[in-house]
Order: structure tokens, then C-alpha cells, then sequence
């Protein structure tokens, strides 16, 4: 047997990528989950999850263990590599380039490689990363004791991560450019009942302002009122979307104008044989539930097409010996 050559390989192990390995590896195929990182996509970012079915409130990174080890009782093989490009092989397989080493190779290919923060895009944002600028408040909250801390955004992700940053801040400003937030209400209604967060709403970060080694303020538009102000803060924490890692397909693979893959009911892109679930996939939310619900779709349809693959394949290879 080919030891680069597996049934199914998974790209990316977050949540999705974890579940498809465990129900890749039960069903007994030979699958490879491939993770440049630690597993737990952004579970390892997130401080407490509370909406996973089975656990009132449980930390990230617990969470993200428990699932890894659950994934890898049954098979799945853990390669820590990073996935450059995917293309399909002539007679039908799939090759996996790799950032170093030799390419892997598999009869189907489930993408759960999640995405990054998209950026302001603002002056002095690249400049002042690391050193003010974050889009990671577990990660960096803990830097900024004492300070008056902005957070932009207006979803989900931003009104969690402004009540976990209250922590350590002494205040935090939450600026969205629209006036009303696109977030769960229970999640502004935790954030407006914070006596620490205020709101500058129908406002936008023009600039971040900093002394050449530290954030010191941003400029802002208020677009009701069509003036400009600053507002002195101590670091910015952004959220405002997440741009998904799906440019990985050397094929043309359907997407939405955001860039998310299209896929049909069992979770396969236009590509036949390559399957996308959780993040890069367009869909109305992206939870922790939808990626566990979308791989799940995804490695039981993998299976099926491997196995029907194999199935029709066996009468040619008969046939051709005799």
C-alpha cells in the first residue's frame, strides 16, 4: 500500500475537521487529518463555549482536547503539515501539495481549513499589529490590564469578545458602523446591561493612531452627525468577518460572493470528490454545532462515494485480468 495514499483526506482540524475524522476513521477508511497547528481551529481562541449541546459552559481548549482525542481513537491519522494546493488527478484522485515534503494523495478530499479575520484595512492597522492591534481577545486581553480598550464590530464574535475583554479593561468602547447590531440579542442585551461597555454606534475607525510603539487612539467618523473625533484608547480588538480559506482548489469550485464554497446536500463543491463543511462553507451561521453538523454530512457522504468508487472499479480490474 501506498503510505501517501488514503481514502479520505480532511484539511484542517477545527471542529469540522475533527468530527469528519471521527466518522471518516468509525467507518473504517483510511483517513489523514491534516493540521499545521494545533487542533481546535478556534476553539483554542475562545474562552467559554455555551452553546455546545452536552455542556452548560465548558473553555475552548477543553473542548478542542476532548474532540481531538475523541477524533483520533478510531484510525485517523494526524499529519502536521500545511495544505498549499489540491488538484484532481487524471484518473479521478486527488493530490494534496504540502508547504514542505512530498504532495498525499486521496480518494476524496473534505476542506474544514476555517478562515482568518478580515482586516480594516485602515491606516495604521498593519503597522501597529502586535502592538495595540489584535483581533484575538483571549489571546491578548490579558496585555492590556487597566486600559481603555475599543472593540469593532457588530456580530456575534464582537459583543462576546467586549464582555471577555471587561476583564481587563477599565472601559471598552464597542464601535459598529450601522445602528443596530446583527448579533443574538441575548448577546447585546449582556453587553448593554455591562455597566464597562459603551457604544459608538453609525461610527467608523477612520485610523489608528499610535506613538510608533503602542495604539494610542483611533479616529473616528460619526456618521450621524458627519463629525470627526478621537477617541484615546490603550489597544483595538477587531471583528468585523473572516475571510474563508478556500482558495486551495486548483479547479473551478463554485462559491458565493464572499467567497464561501457552494455545496450540495451532502456537503461536496462543484468539484466532484472534494467536500467543504464548517467555515469555508456559504451557510446562514457558523457555530461550533453547524461545523460538527456539516462534517459529519461530508464524511458519511465521503465514505459512500469511496466505497461506490471502489465498487465499480472491482468488476474493471476483474474483467482486465481475465
Amino acid at each position: 500500500m501506498n503510505e501517501r495514499y488514503y481514502e479520505i483526506a480532511i484539511v484542517g482540524a477545527g471542529p469540522a475537521g475533527l468530527t469528519a475524522a471521527l466518522y471518516a476513521g468509525r467507518a473504517l477508511k483510511r483517513t489523514v487529518l491534516i493540521e499545521a497547528g494545533i487542533p481546535g481551529g478556534e476553539l483554542l481562541n475562545t474562552e467559554d463555549v455555551e452553546d455546545y449541546p452536552g455542556f452548560a459552559s465548558i473553555k475552548g481548549p477543553e473542548l478542542a482536547a476532548k474532540m481531538t482525542e475523541h477524533a483520533l481513537m478510531f484510525g485517523a491519522e494526524l499529519a502536521p503539515a500545511r495544505v498549499t494546493a489540491i488538484s484532481v488527478e487524471r484518473d479521478g484522485s486527488k493530490r494534496l501539495e504540502l508547504e514542505e515534503g512530498e504532495p498525499l494523495f486521496a480518494d476524496a478530499v473534505i476542506i474544514t481549513a476555517g478562515g482568518r479575520p478580515r482586516k480594516l484595512g485602515v491606516a495604521g492597522e498593519e503597522e501597529y499589529a502586535g502592538r495595540g492591534v489584535s483581533y484575538c481577545a483571549v489571546c491578548d486581553g490579558a496585555f492590556f490590564k487597566g486600559a481603555h480598550l475599543a472593540v469593532v464590530g457588530g456580530g456575534d464574535a464582537a459583543l462576546e469578545e467586549a464582555v471577555f475583554l471587561t476583564r481587563y479593561a477599565s472601559e471598552v468602547t464597542i464601535i459598529h458602523r450601522r445602528d443596530e447590531f446583527r448579533a443574538q440579542p441575548l448577546l447585546v442585551e449582556r453587553a448593554r446591561r455591562n455597566g464597562q461597555i459603551d457604544f459608538a454606534m453609525d461610527t467608523q475607525v477612520e485610523e489608528i493612531v499610535g506613538d510608533g510603539s503602542q495604539v494610542r487612539s483611533l479616529r473616528l467618523h460619526r456618521a450621524g452627525s458627519g463629525h470627526d473625533e478621537e477617541l484615546e484608547v490603550g489597544g483595538v480588538f477587531i471583528f468585523i468577518g473572516f475571510l474563508p480559506n478556500t482558495g486551495l482548489i486548483r479547479a473551478h469550485a463554485d462559491h458565493d460572493t464572499q467567497g464561501y464554497y457552494l455545496t450540495d446536500s451532502n456537503m461536496m463543491t462543484s468539484v466532484p470528490g472534494i467536500y467543504a463543511a464548517g467555515d469555508v462553507r456559504a451557510q446562514l451561521t457558523r457555530q461550533v454545532t453547524t461545523a460538527v453538523g456539516d462534517a459529519t454530512t461530508a464524511a458519511l457522504a465521503a465514505t459512500k462515494q469511496v466505497e461506490a468508487d471502489r465498487a465499480a472499479l472491482s468488476p474493471r480490474l476483474s474483467a482486465a485480468g481475465a
